[in-house]
């Protein structure tokens, strides 16, 4: 079993910023690759960032690319999402995922197998 926590999201005015992080913790927690999902109210679940479990791949949505940036720190077992130039439009809640190594950096929500219990971002215009 492997637990996932969020936390750093608030309140923030367009073209601000907020790191996102997210908690490992449980067995080979160190060992999934680790993707950053976004759920804004009355639509689906999207992808926006995933990372490998070395830290040496990463893939970025176009939706975000060039702001936003996934990172991980294995001895903290900590992955973050450090969010640049944020716009209203990126206000949802915010979910970190873990999905075991299988090879390629996946983006569809069921090739993910834990789950943390999100954390809000709103944005101002």
């Amino acid at each position: 079993q492997v637990q996932l926590v969020e936390s750093g999201g608030g309140l923030v005015q367009a073209g601000g910023s907020l790191r996102l992080s997210c908690a490992i913790s449980g067995r080979t927690s160190s060992l999934y690759n680790m993707g950053w999902f976004r759920q804004a109210p009355g639509k689906e679940r999207e992808f926006a960032a995933i990372i490998s479990w070395t830290g040496t791949g990463t893939d970025h949505a176009d939706s975000v690319k060039d702001r936003f940036t996934v990172s991980r720190d294995n001895a903290k077992n900590t992955v973050y999402l450090q969010m640049n130039v944020l716009k209203p439009e990126d206000t949802a809640v915010y979910y970190c995922a873990a999905t075991a190594p299988l090879g390629g950096l996946p983006q569809r929500r069921l090739e993910y197998d834990y789950w943390g219990q999100g954390t809000q971002v709103t944005v101002s215009s």
